[in-house]
């Protein structure tokens, strides 16, 4: 299909080693249909780990692309490394996206590499968001990565879903807020959302101040903007093992 510049999203997902982001792209590209199944690490067979010393070492060590067309978007995602020794391969190639995703091992926390990444995206004025992956894993505190998020990044770091009981799938808190979430809750994370959005564009506050709401389709362009000014970083829920979370995570690329 023939695309306009509108109609397409170039998007990196960094962070540290670890973090699943070669797995998550393979949950995404399964989901896009751009592939029957995902790959498997361990027997070589990814999108993105394909060359000869990615599949012996298993882990990537430099960035590769996938395109592939979902909703009649054209999608363009880069898979960078996240070994210290191979940051200089990320790096490189973030300047050719408009939105990096920072990819966070709900286990672990947010690491060196991911802060870096985040920092640096932050200087060249590019639109970021964060993914909490992992979220199937019994040993991950949720709550506690969320908020080691927000410390970290900044409280323009706001949760577009939440994960429910269970992690079983993920509460909408953009659309519809609606659902029991694992901690916090969709309601007041919608309000966090449109409190923050509505702060680059005055005609829509005056909207919000005198109806007390504005919809979904009202808020999309002062979130877009929001996005590119600094001033809101969606946070997403997402297991690359379950493949919870991964619709959801393409609404926001």
């Amino acid at each position: 299909m023939d695309y306009q510049t509108e109609d397409i999203r170039n998007v990196a997902f960094a962070g540290h080693a670890g973090a699943g982001k070669t797995m998550l792209v393979e949950k995404i590209l399964a989901h896009a249909g751009a592939i029957k199944a995902p790959g498997v690490i361990e027997k070589g067979t990814t999108v993105s780990d394909w060359d000869d010393l990615e599949k012996k070492h298993g882990h990537s060590l430099s960035s590769s692309l996938a395109g592939f067309d979902y909703r009649n978007t054209h999608i363009n995602l880069l898979d960078t490394p996240g070994y210290p020794d191979f940051i200089g391969a990320a790096l490189s190639v973030l300047p050719a996206v408009e939105t990096v995703g920072v990819v966070i091992n709900a286990q672990r926390g947010v690491e060196s590499a991911s802060r870096r990444m985040m920092s640096w995206a932050q200087s060249q004025n590019q639109c970021r968001m964060v993914v909490i992956n992992h979220i199937d894993n019994d040993q991950a505190d949720l709550e506690a990565i969320y908020q080691e998020v927000r410390e970290a990044f900044g409280d323009e770091c706001l949760a577009v879903n939440l994960p429910s009981s269970g992690s079983e799938k993920v509460i909408d808190c953009f659309f519809k807020a609606e659902g029991e979430s694992a901690f916090s809750s969709a309601e007041s994370s919608h309000t966090a959302i449109v409190d923050q959005a509505v702060e680059v564009d005055e005609e829509l506050m005056e909207i919000y101040l005198d109806q007390g709401e504005v919809s979904a389709e009202q808020l999309h362009d002062a979130f877009e903007q929001a996005m590119r000014e600094g001033h809101l970083v969606p946070v997403c829920f997402v297991s690359a093992h379950t493949g919870v979370g991964v619709p959801e995570l393409l609404d926001f690329i």
